[in-house]
């Protein structure tokens, strides 16, 4: 089992590493976040962005960047090497931690970090329920 911790080693910190993903890497949005990643050879680092327009208050901005970072943690095992840089959109402020934890899972899937998760096997064998047999109505017996 690897180890659920969060090292310094796993954060984009410097500038120019911000500048460069934010100029030459790919990115998806959602209304809630912004996912900007650049692979690379390394282990999946993570940078966050959460200004004060998203909220204006540091407990808020915390605690977004909180549930963010505590999600990456537990499915960095998971993702592609590179680096990823999560900006928090305004609707974040008012999105629980379930829906920030949800949102960012979604981005790591649409861009290919993470692979999609699966689905529940069907107990049916077909496609398509049986048919259930006709009832005559009291109408079909006239012509």
């Amino acid at each position: 089992m690897t180890s659920a911790r969060f090292p310094r080693s796993a954060r984009v910190r410097a500038k120019p590493d911000f500048d460069r993903i934010f100029q030459h890497g790919r990115r998806v949005a959602l209304p809630v976040l912004a996912l900007h990643w650049q692979s690379s050879q390394d282990a999946p680092r993570l940078g966050l962005a959460v200004s004060r327009k998203v909220d204006p208050h540091a407990v808020g901005r915390n605690r977004i960047k909180r549930v963010l970072r505590d999600t990456f943690r537990h499915l960095r095992a998971e993702l592609a090497a590179g680096d990823y840089v999560v900006v928090a959109r305004s609707p974040a402020a008012r999105a629980d931690s379930a829906e920030l934890a949800a949102a960012l899972r979604g981005l790591l899937q649409r861009c290919g970090a993470l692979a999609p998760a699966a689905l529940p096997l069907s107990p049916a064998t077909g496609t398509m329920p049986a048919a259930s047999p006709s009832v005559p109505t009291p109408d079909s017996g006239r012509g």
